[in-house]
């Protein structure tokens, strides 16, 4: 299978290095950076025009939320089909809509991975009955919250407790919490949409990584799914398991078995 990369980063420089360690059926066709000027050993492009010559079956960004649409229009147009790691471009009205229309003319797939979340497959098979509710919790430590507005609603150094200082809609998350807006998206995108997937988050003055927490309930019954999750060794503000679910869905595309 034909693979182009979108960024050169944390994620992507380790889904690369993963998928030669374990030998999958893959081949790296080209890799899409701001700097063509550095040698990784791959083919480097700086332009989503030049992404047809390619030639790619697979494109798959991990750039950030401004890489989705250019390169997603381009990809899907150049006959490949694309996964998105920032799924926050999703919170943009008329995106997914408007990559959803060019994958439909040109009879190819827009993927979304589940990055930092598992269960994400329960949960959408779940939601082809009725769902009642979905409500995704995130608990990180107090100190990871500075910066963001969770400052302005509580005492994040003074916290001897729990405390949530956010309870909302996705689509709200999404937008004053743009560093979280990813795994809200993707919570939202595969049960409920953005209006009606609850958000929780919260500051933990003992916790001592990140923890997911999604419940959901409907017809199909009702499901728990906690996640603790480790940084990546090379980036401590990227979940590992971001860059394993990438390899994972890569590597179901590219071989006869799929898991």
């Amino acid at each position: 299978m034909r693979l182009v990369l979108v960024g050169w980063g944390a994620i992507g420089s380790e889904v690369a290095r993963l998928l030669k360690a374990r030998a999958a059926p893959v081949d790296l066709v080209g890799v899409a950076v701001r700097d063509t000027a550095r040698d990784i050993g791959v083919p480097l492009i700086d332009d989503p025009a030049a992404l047809a010559a390619l030639r790619p079956d697979l494109v798959v960004e991990a750039a950030g939320r401004a890489a989705v649409m250019p390169w997603g229009l381009a990809s899907l147009s150049a006959g490949a089909d694309f996964v998105a790691a920032s799924t926050s471009a999703f919170a943009d009205e008329g995106t997914l809509e408007a990559l959803l229309d060019v994958a439909r003319r040109n009879r190819r797939q827009v993927l979304i991975p589940p990055g930092a979340l598992g269960g994400i497959d329960a949960l959408a098979a779940a939601a082809r009955l009725p769902l009642a509710s979905v409500v995704h919790e995130i608990v990180k430590p107090a100190p990871a919250w500075r910066g963001t507005e969770a400052e302005r609603l509580c005492d994040l150094s003074g916290l001897t407790a729990q405390h949530c200082f956010f309870d909302g809609t996705a689509r709200e998350a999404a937008r004053r919490f743009p560093q979280n807006a990813n795994v809200a998206l993707i919570t939202a995108l595969a049960g409920l949409g953005p209006d009606q997937t609850r958000l929780r988050l919260i500051a933990d003055p003992d916790a001592t990584g990140n923890r997911h927490r999604v419940t959901a309930q409907g017809d199909f019954g009702r499901m728990e799914i906690v996640l603790d999750n480790l940084p990546l060794a090379s980036n401590p503000k990227s979940s590992a398991l971001t860059a394993l679910s990438l390899v994972r869905l890569i590597e179901n595309r590219a071989g006869p078995l799929v898991i």
